[in-house]
């Protein structure tokens, strides 16, 4: 096939891959108007046909080639949506993945876990965690997209949407054309005013490669390290900076670890073997300014009180922000950030979806709005979101919270941790087991389970968490305070489960 009949028949693909979103739409949306799309996208196809002037023009319009689907972002949840995608037919010269960065998508934890490993402990590289290898899946490499018929742009973030000609425009100018739109452009890390040294050369944020690589090119030659924030990022990095044996002092101004998840008491033990490594923890500590050496790097972190903290290489963790531009105009969730969507994923205009972090999404088991900064929310957004645009699936997404986190694994580590999280954490806790290795922890509210937490369990003992969580079961508290072990409060637990559940 020659090559300018090759691009007129994907030029007459797109043509009608567009009628086909406005169909997708119309399912989705109920809405009325699907005949006259169909009519409307019939006839600029025939057009396309019988003139190849006209297929010249349209086709020097747009810069992309696959337009019935966009995908703007290139994290988790664009890798996971382009594999469901492909698992019903619906990638092969009709999917596009716009990315700002210059890799296919990854498994964006492993940044501030195995990646970050000392340089002789065999750490984490691409192409090693492509997606989705993450959840047992195929891995998915450049090439991978490149075999399923998926265009990629790459480096070219999405600066401007123009919602009434579906068309995005990005930072090179380039004009790209979009039947559905699907936003999975995550977050974007918080960062330290520039008046108080956030720029500063040494300063550290991470949130792709380009951020990892950086640290670790520091790491390689520091000696005093700072990371400010108690949260999943700063006590994953603590725990990488340990293994490179280096001075590390974790600063964050809340009372413990984690206090949006960990109780009091639980904190206490994770510091104790934070402190065990090496690691000084002062917390309930603001930070007022970091300072500037003689050599223009960050020298010292100064803090409220007027002390200092010395430090040649400091990195930040302190949260993250929802990637929203340019799409305010998709509509804003104001209370908990992000791009409103009901549970099918589906934005205020037809055709715009949006997965993954961005997303604030209705989490129904708890009758709440939620916005998830998690890789399994991404993974299950995705997945659920496609299957809602491509096939006959109408069921609301039902998502149950779960987090986790795994550090000092690289070799050598005196002590592996491992804990996982399902359900909410509200109510009253009953904690068990002395951390040699296991701890459970329940959340209990009005005698019903809402959420479990367990540190270094047995395959078995993790899945059992979630079926817990979801079916919330009414608990005997004084059994659970009296168990002995870590296993057998599981098992009590356990046998409070509905018959159909506990399996």
């Amino acid at each position: 096939m020659c090559p300018v009949f090759r691009k007129l028949m994907a030029a007459i693909s797109n043509s009608l891959s567009l009628k086909s979103a406005s169909l997708h739409r119309s399912f989705l949306y109920g809405s009325s108007s699907s005949s006259s799309s169909f009519s409307s996208s019939s006839s600029a196809a025939v057009g396309f046909k019988i003139s190849r002037r006209n297929y010249v023009a349209a086709a020097s319009t747009f810069s992309n080639e696959n337009r019935e689907f966009v995908i703007v972002g290139g994290g988790n949840a664009a890798g996971y949506a382009a594999r469901t995608f492909v698992e019903h037919g619906m990638a092969d010269g009709r999917l596009c993945i716009v990315s700002k960065e210059p890799y296919a998508p990854y498994e964006r934890p492993a940044l501030t876990k195995g990646y970050l490993f000392p340089l002789d402990k065999k750490p984490a590289r691409l192409p090693g965690f492509h997606t989705c290898v993450g959840s047992g899946g195929e891995r998915q490499t450049p090439e991978w997209y490149e075999e399923k018929g998926i265009e990629m742009m790459y480096e070219d973030p999405i600066m401007g949407i123009d919602i009434e000609k579906q068309t995005l425009t990005t930072s090179s100018g380039k004009l790209l054309k979009y039947g559905t739109l699907i936003i999975a452009t995550g977050c974007t890390a918080s960062r330290f005013p520039e008046k108080i040294g956030g720029n500063l050369p040494g300063v550290h944020y991470i949130r792709d490669v380009a951020d990892a690589d950086s640290l670790i090119s520091s790491l390689d030659k520091a000696k005093k390290v700072v990371v400010v924030g108690g949260g999943y990022i700063g006590m994953e990095v603590a725990a990488a900076a340990v293994g490179w044996k280096l001075d590390t002092t974790i600063i964050f101004p809340e009372n413990h670890l984690l206090q949006r998840l960990f109780t009091p008491s639980l904190a206490q033990t994770y510091e104790a073997l934070y402190q065990e490594n090496g690691v000084k923890v002062l917390k309930g500590a603001s930070i007022q300014n970091l300072e500037v050496g003689s050599n223009g790097h960050v020298a010292a972190v100064r803090l409220q009180d007027g002390s200092a903290v010395e430090a040649d290489t400091v990195i930040i963790g302190i949260g993250a922000k929802p990637a929203v531009s340019p799409f305010e105009r998709v509509g804003l969730n104001t209370n908990v950030g992000g791009i409103q969507v009901d549970g099918l994923f589906r934005a205020s205009i037809p055709g715009i979806f949006a997965i993954g972090d961005v997303a604030a999404f209705p989490l129904k088991m708890y009758d709440r709005i939620a916005r998830v900064e998690h890789v399994d929310h991404a993974r299950r957004s995705a997945q659920h979101c496609v299957k809602a645009l491509l096939s006959a699936q109408t069921g609301m997404y039902d998502y149950l919270p779960y987090f986790y986190s795994r550090v000092f694994e690289y070799e050598g580590s005196a002590r592996k941790v491992w804990w996982q999280f399902f359900g909410d954490n509200v109510g009253e806790t009953i904690e068990i087991g002395n951390f040699d290795p296991k701890i459970v922890t329940f959340w209990i509210d009005s005698g019903t389970l809402k959420g479990v937490l367990l540190e270094s369990g047995s395959p078995e003992e993790f899945q059992l968490l979630p079926q817990l969580a979801r079916s919330q079961p009414i608990v005997d508290k004084s059994k659970l305070q009296s168990a002995s072990s870590v296993e057998e409060a599981l098992d009590i637990a356990r046998a409070s489960l509905p018959s159909e559940a506990a399996v």
